[in-house]
């Protein structure tokens, strides 16, 4: 009877197979933690620093009339903070018990809060006390011209761009079906801008229901703000995320890269902001270099 001889064939190639795959475990490890641990980079012409660190789940900031900055802790279930800075830099706390304080704005003589977790009120702090403006279904960004609210819900697929007016108490839905809907603005010009991170790109809205595609492959694009620069953008990605401007020219520029779930851009004066960047609990103030003189 003939009797077979195993060969080592396929005990070699078994070892092969798992080298390889160790291998290839130990080059996307290397690659995500370069990700993971690469610095932010800037482009010519503008610089960044740290202006606050060690805030977890940092998001949303606003200054009142009186220039007191606000900054929200983007915590659920209840444990979301609201936080006023002081002159030293040290952090009170002004309202707890919120879920999900994703967007604040300045509003008349107080700040504007929303709350993202679920069908919970956009609320009004002002005067040391807290209103009620009207109920949404997990809102995220707001905006105002200084007479109406415009706001957002992030949900997919069933999420609207709002417009509330304060004085008739008026809640009327400018868009519907909006797919995880972050950021909205509103220009100097009027013209009104939102971002659904679900579908990666920035329209520009207009009354006869022909919204405008303004950039489209981006990032998980997230906040919006616009001035008279133009309209900022900032990138909700965990890794390799932006703060892109999208200037008068029509020009996109990208002033910082490599941001961890980049949030709230608030801005101090022309070419002078600040940028909530929660991957990394810490707030970064961006500005434009002064053109040497000749």
């Amino acid at each position: 009877m003939n009797r077979m001889t195993a060969t080592p064939f396929s005990s070699t190639c078994r070892k092969q197979g798992l080298w390889l795959t160790a291998l290839l475990a130990v080059l996307l490890g290397g690659f995500f933690g370069w990700q993971h641990f690469a610095p932010v980079t800037v482009a010519d012409g503008w610089s960044f620093r740290v202006y606050l660190d060690g805030i977890p789940h940092v998001s949303a900031l606003a200054k009142d009339r009186e220039g007191a900055l606000y900054i929200s802790k983007e915590l659920g279930n209840g444990r979301g903070i609201l936080f006023s800075r002081a002159a030293d830099a040290s952090l009170t706390q002004i309202v707890v018990g919120l879920s999900k304080p994703d967007g604040l704005v300045a509003f008349r003589e107080g700040i504007v809060i929303s709350q993202e977790e679920g069908d919970l009120p956009v609320l009004w702090l002002h005067g040391g006390q807290m209103d009620t403006l009207f109920q949404g279904r997990s809102v995220e960004g707001l905006a105002t011209d200084g007479q109406s609210l415009y706001a957002v819900e992030d949900r997919k697929g069933d999420g609207r761009l709002l417009r509330f007016d304060p004085l008739t108490r008026v809640l009327t839905v400018l868009r519907s079906g909006l797919s995880e809907a972050e950021g909205v603005a509103i220009c100097p010009d009027g013209q009104l801008f939102y971002a659904e991170k679900g579908k990666r790109w920035v329209k520009r809205w207009q009354a006869n229901g022909a919204d405008v595609l303004v950039l489209e492959q981006l990032n998980a694009p997230g906040f919006l703000m616009c001035n008279d620069e133009g309209l900022w953008i900032t990138e909700d990605a965990t890794h390799r995320a932006r703060l892109l401007l999208l200037d008068r020219t029509g020009s996109l520029q990208t002033i910082l890269s490599g941001l961890h779930s980049g949030q709230t851009v608030l801005s101090l004066a022309p070419g002078h902001l600040l940028l909530a960047e929660q991957g990394r609990g810490r707030v970064l103030e961006v500005e434009r270099l002064p053109i040497p003189s000749r």
